[in-house]
């Protein structure tokens, strides 16, 4: 007699697409982003329902040692000359790190210590990324499709979005002054 072996979680690399277990979806809009771009007039002639990103998760466990799975779906377009971003955090245990994989897409990942040094990763299909501890992070969609990026973090991280209240260091901008995205449906 053959085991049964049930499937385990899987991925689509090419689309980012979750599947095989419970997940989890959250979608972030622009009225949800207020003071992330410097654009304030940009920022409010856009629709404040255009969605900006999606994230979808893997429910798991929240024990000490467990780890989230999750992907990034950051869209293409701007808010003013600013290109779309995630919101961007330190973790709030500050010594946990977090690995992304580029998926599709291209665009940047903006990485910050605590001294406020801030440096770029291009991320690609492809590409890796080891975020170490006490640095924040964010993605950047500089491209004209979707940006997708899978995650592995500690479930015991947790978010410090309060510690960027006054933003990154840096800035990504086109030359361009347009207000372009996706309305959330």
């Amino acid at each position: 007699m053959k085991p049964s072996l049930p499937l385990p979680p899987q991925v689509a690399w090419a689309s980012g697409a979750l599947a095989n277990g419970p997940r989890i979806r959250k979608s972030t809009c622009l009225h949800q982003l207020d003071g992330v771009f410097a654009d304030t007039l940009a920022f409010h002639q856009c629709d404040p329902h255009q969605c900006v990103y999606d994230v979808e998760m893997f429910d798991s466990p929240t024990a000490d040692g467990a780890l989230y799975v999750g992907v990034t779906h950051l869209y293409p377009g701007k808010v003013g000359n600013e290109y779309f971003m995630t919101r961007g955090h330190f973790h709030q245990r500050r010594e946990q790190g977090e690995v992304y994989f580029g998926l599709r897409g291209t665009g940047l990942l903006l990485l910050q210590n605590e001294q406020g040094e801030a440096r770029l990763e291009k991320v690609t299909p492809g590409s890796v990324h080891i975020i170490p501890g006490f640095t924040a992070h964010r993605l950047i969609n500089t491209g004209s499709e979707t940006l997708s990026a899978l995650a592995v973090w500690p479930c015991s991280a947790g978010h410090d979005y309060a510690a960027l209240s006054s933003g990154f260091a840096l800035r990504i901008t086109d030359e361009s002054e347009v207000c372009h995205g996706r309305t959330a449906v």
